[in-house]
């Protein structure tokens, strides 16, 4: 029996580390996932373990090799982003991959943001909300401010997805995927590097930029398959949808974060919409997608507990909770932007008194509606100017079906689907390489559809 051709792809999160093996059909044909304990930088704060994560990605390919029943004929990786790492003349890591999450000392950043037309011009122009270390180019600002002596050492720095590529090809390239999403390098009204990275020196730490659908042969003599140079997670989850719908939609990816992402929408970012948590990305095709998110998965999560607690009930009930349209109020699907959007701060739903529900499921659809309510203002911003009929819904909420059918209700005039895939990210890095290792067509069934409506739901 003839091995099975297929595309490896590295799957990094924050948490768990996984390797897919995809075959021609774009089926997980094998999959590993890891876990490792985070270790700590200079300062005492937590970072990735990159000693682990190096070891991980060469013992996972080293047994993907032995398994002689698949022929690898392409790699490719997707991770989180806001990650760099810095490499001397020989390869080697000068410093720790510092976590995005790592305070940002504020003077520092006001020092940074007062020599660029301040923060508002500054952050519009670079489609990049205010975020300290999650802007990733602060993090190269600061090696270069507070430790000048590893800064002169870096031959480049490499977002994340970047350097795992680098370990198999001993290429350094940058990737506009990673360049382009909140990371305050790139100037999107010029479509260029912003000039700060010139004025400070940054230019040269910086690798050529290569495309994102493009991969590169191995550093190990004897072998064929060639490698992606890698792409942010956010980026990967989306291609799986540009290749597959040609007409506008727009893309509600959901997790811990609600983020509406419109590939379809490169207007430029306002004010107003900055202030409200949204921003511009660039896909891997390079094109602007404009992006607007709720904290809504992680808001979801806390009152469902609270509610599960007050009304002594086990919190697995609300996985399933049948949509009861008597229990909800009406849905305005209002796109007037507030002042503020209700996206960030004191949830709503945290107010309120659960004496005052029935009983236990009309809490949640309270709670459901209070969310939907904030996703209709936080979606609405990158709806505008457009001709999207298309919402696609993905990740938790897509398999609530309170939520997609509240959903259905608030955008009465767009079609509104659950989507379903095997592991987005990973096969968006797969798709975005697929020229590169696949002879046939892309299929036709990589998504899964369940078509909402307020009334009824039926299965595509």
């Amino acid at each position: 029996m003839s091995a099975i051709a297929v595309i490896a792809i590295f799957d990094i999160g924050k948490t768990n580390k996984k390797l897919f093996l995809f075959d021609e059909n774009y089926k997980v044909v094998f999959e590993k996932s890891e876990r490792f304990n985070e270790i700590n930088d200079e300062d005492g704060d937590v970072c990735e373990n990159l000693d682990s994560l190096r070891l991980f990605v060469f013992d996972s390919l080293c047994e993907a090799f032995r398994m002689k029943q698949f022929r690898i004929k392409a790699i490719n990786f997707s991770t989180y982003g806001a990650s760099l790492v810095y490499i001397d003349e020989g390869g080697k890591p000068l410093a720790p991959l510092y976590n995005y999450l790592k305070p940002y000392p504020s003077e520092l950043s006001d020092q940074f943001y007062s020599k660029y037309e301040g923060k508002e011009k500054f952050s519009l122009k670079t489609a990049s909300p205010i975020l300290g270390s999650l802007n990733s180019g602060l993090q190269l600002y600061r090696l270069k401010t507070q430790k000048p002596q590893i800064f002169r050492k870096v031959k480049f720095a490499l977002h994340l997805p970047q350097y795992l590529s680098f370990l198999l090809t001993g290429k350094s390239y940058s990737d506009i995927t990673s360049i382009g999403c909140h990371t305050v390098f790139w100037d999107f009204e010029q479509n260029r590097y912003h000039e700060w990275v010139q004025r400070e020196g940054v230019a040269l730490k910086l690798p050529p930029i290569t495309p994102s659908d493009s991969a590169h042969p191995v550093v190990f003599p004897g072998n064929n398959y060639k490698v992606g140079v890698g792409l942010h997670d956010s980026s990967a989850a989306l291609i799986p949808y540009l290749v597959s719908f040609g007409d506008p939609f727009v893309l509600i990816s959901t997790g811990t974060w609600c983020i509406s992402l419109n590939p379809f929408n490169s207007s430029q970012l306002t004010q107003i919409e900055l202030d409200n948590d949204c921003l511009s990305y660039l896909q891997y095709k390079g094109k602007p997608v404009k992006a607007s998110r709720l904290f809504s998965g992680f808001e979801h999560e806390q009152q469902v507990a609270r509610i599960a607690a007050y009304f002594n009930e086990d919190i697995s009930k609300y996985r399933t909770v049948v949509f009861d349209a008597k229990f909800t109020k009406k849905i305005k699907n209002d796109e007037s932007l507030p002042e503020n959007q209700n996206g960030r701060g004191q949830p709503d739903f945290a107010s309120e008194d659960l004496s005052t529900f029935k009983n236990d499921i009309e809490a949640y659809h309270q709670l459901i509606t209070d969310l939907i309510d904030k996703q209709v203002v936080s979606t609405a911003q990158v709806l505008k100017g457009g001709s999207v009929k298309r919402i696609f819904v993905d990740g938790g909420f897509s398999k609530n079906r309170v939520y997609m059918h509240m959903l259905a209700a608030a955008f009465p005039e767009i079609e509104i689907y659950a989507a379903s895939m095997a592991q987005a990210s990973a096969l968006g890095a797969a798709l975005s390489i697929h020229h590169q290792w696949n002879p046939g067509a892309i299929p036709k069934d990589i998504i899964q559809l369940n078509y909402f409506s307020s009334r009824e739901t039926i299965t595509l």
